[in-house]
C-alpha cells in the first residue's frame, strides 16, 4: 500500500483506512482480504456494512482482529425491499434494485462518520459512486477498488462511455472489439450467445435506479487513484491500457485468493466431505460449484446434470436451487438422478468448505459458473472448466 496517496505524516505512522464495499459477498471478501493485508502492515482498516452482513462475514484471524474494526451501519428501509434484506444473496435479481436505493440512502451517514472518523484513506466500491466526492471535500483521499480485472474495465471503456456516452447498441455491438483497444484480442469482445444472457444488464437504463456503468464511470471520475483486482504478472498490457484510458494511477493489489480462518476446522461438515472424498481415487473427482447467487436456469441444469451422469466420473455437486430465499424459481435435479449416480456422486445442497474441497487430492477438476472468487481459489491448484455468462446478483 506505499503507493497509495498519503497525508502530511512521517512515513513511519499508521494510517486509519475505510472501506465501504458494495452489499453482494462477491465484493465484501475481497475488500475484507483486502482489508487483511493492509492489517498486517500495521494499518487500522474500519470495514463499514449492515448489520447482517458484518454477523455472516468470515471469523477474522486473532492477530488482525485488533486492528480491522468491524462498523455497523443500519440500512435504510425503503418501499419494495423485503424486510431483512441486506445483501443480494437475500434477494432474487429484480429486487436487486431497490438493495442499491437504499444502498444510497446511506449517503448522509457515510459522509457523518468519514467527518466523525477522521481517516487518512477512504476504499470504496462501485455502487458508492458518490462517495468520491463527499471524501475530496472532507479532505480525505479516495480509491475506487474494482473487483473486476483490468481487461473487463478496459472492455467497459473511458469514463463518457460508462456514463452513458456509448454508442454499442445492440448485442452484435458487443462482438467485437471497442475501438478505444489498440491491439487485437479475443478478450475484449463477447461471444453472441454470452452477450445475449447479459445484454439487459449492459445497456439498461431503468428509471428507478442508477446504473451500474454509471456508478463506475462516476466512482472512477472521482477517485484519486484505481485500485484492481489484478497484477502485472497476469495481465500487463491491460493495466498500462487501463492507466491511458482513465489517465489516473492504477494500483494492482493482487488476485486476493481467500485466507479464510475458522478455528473450528468447520466441523461436522467438513468432517463427512473428507470422508467421502478421501475414498475416491487421486484426481478423479469433478467439483461442480456455481458460486453463491449465480444460477442456472432448468433447461441448463438438466443439461448439465445429464452430462455428469454420462461422464461416469465421480462427482460432489454443491447445488444452489434458488439464488436467495427470495427466490420462487426452484429449479430441480432430473428425476431419479441423484438414485441412478449415488454410488459416485453426491449433491450437497448445504455449505461447503470450497478451498478445502478444491485442496482434496481426489478432486481433479473443477465446473464453475467463471465467478473471480471461484477462479482465483482454483487457479492455486486446480484445473477449471468454465461455464459463462450467468447473470449474478452484483
Amino acid at each position: 500500500m506505499e503507493s497509495m496517496p498519503k497525508p502530511s505524516m512521517e512515513s513511519d505512522d499508521k494510517l486509519h483506512i475505510v472501506m465501504l464495499p458494495w452489499l453482494a459477498f462477491g465484493h465484501m471478501i475481497p475488500f475484507l482480504e483486502l482489508s487483511k493485508l493492509i492489517a498486517q502492515k500495521g494499518h487500522t482498516v474500519s470495514f463499514i456494512s449492515t448489520p447482517r452482513n458484518i454477523d455472516r462475514l468470515p471469523k477474522m484471524p486473532p492477530n488482525l482482529a485488533p486492528l480491522i474494526n468491524l462498523v455497523k451501519l443500519q440500512l435504510p428501509q425503503v418501499e419494495k425491499l423485503p424486510e431483512n434484506a441486506e445483501s443480494t444473496t437475500d434477494l432474487p435479481y429484480d429486487k436487486v434494485k431497490y438493495l442499491k436505493m437504499a444502498y444510497d440512502q446511506l449517503q448522509q451517514p457515510m459522509t457523518q462518520l468519514l467527518a466523525d472518523m477522521a481517516p487518512d484513506l477512504v476504499i470504496y466500491d462501485f455502487a458508492p459512486y458518490w462517495l468520491g466526492p463527499v471524501a475530496a471535500k472532507l479532505g480525505i483521499s479516495s480509491v475506487l477498488f474494482s473487483i473486476f480485472i483490468a481487461a473487463s474495465l478496459c472492455f467497459a471503456g473511458p469514463i463518457p462511455v460508462l456514463k452513458g456516452e456509448d454508442d454499442r447498441t445492440t448485442p452484435e455491438d458487443f462482438t467485437v472489439t471497442p475501438k478505444w483497444i489498440p491491439f487485437k484480442s479475443n478478450i475484449a469482445r463477447f461471444r453472441l450467445f454470452e452477450v445475449k444472457r447479459v445484454f439487459d444488464d449492459v445497456t439498461s437504463v431503468d428509471d428507478e435506479n442508477i446504473p451500474a456503468t454509471y456508478r463506475f464511470g462516476a466512482g472512477i471520475e472521482a477517485c484519486d487513484v484505481l485500485a484492481v483486482r489484478s497484477s502485472y504478472e497476469f495481465e500487463p498490457e491491460w493495466l498500462k491500457l487501463l492507466q491511458q484510458i482513465h489517465q489516473k494511477p492504477i494500483i494492482p493489489i493482487g488476485l486476493l485468493p481467500t485466507t479464510a480462518y475458522d478455528s473450528s476446522d468447520n466441523g461436522e461438515a467438513w468432517t463427512e466431505i473428507k470422508e467421502w472424498l478421501d475414498k475416491q481415487s487421486k484426481r478423479s473427482v469433478v467439483y461442480v460449484a456455481f458460486g453463491s447467487e449465480a444460477k442456472p436456469n432448468q433447461a441448463e441444469l438438466t443439461e448439465i446434470a445429464l452430462g455428469l451422469e454420462l461422464s461416469e466420473l465421480p462427482f460432489f455437486w454443491v447445488l444452489r436451487n434458488r439464488s436467495s430465499v427470495a427466490d420462487t424459481e426452484v429449479i430441480e435435479l432430473p428425476n431419479g438422478f441423484e438414485e441412478r449416480t449415488k454410488e459416485r456422486g453426491v449433491v450437497c445442497t448445504s455449505w461447503a468448505p470450497q478451498l478445502k474441497i478444491l485442496s482434496h487430492d481426489s478432486v481433479g477438476g473443477f465446473l464453475s459458473h467463471s465467478g473471480l472468487s471461484s477462479v482465483v481459489e482454483a487457479i492455486q491448484c486446480k484445473p477449471l472448466i468454465l461455464l459463462s455468462s450467468w447473470r449474478t446478483q452484483g
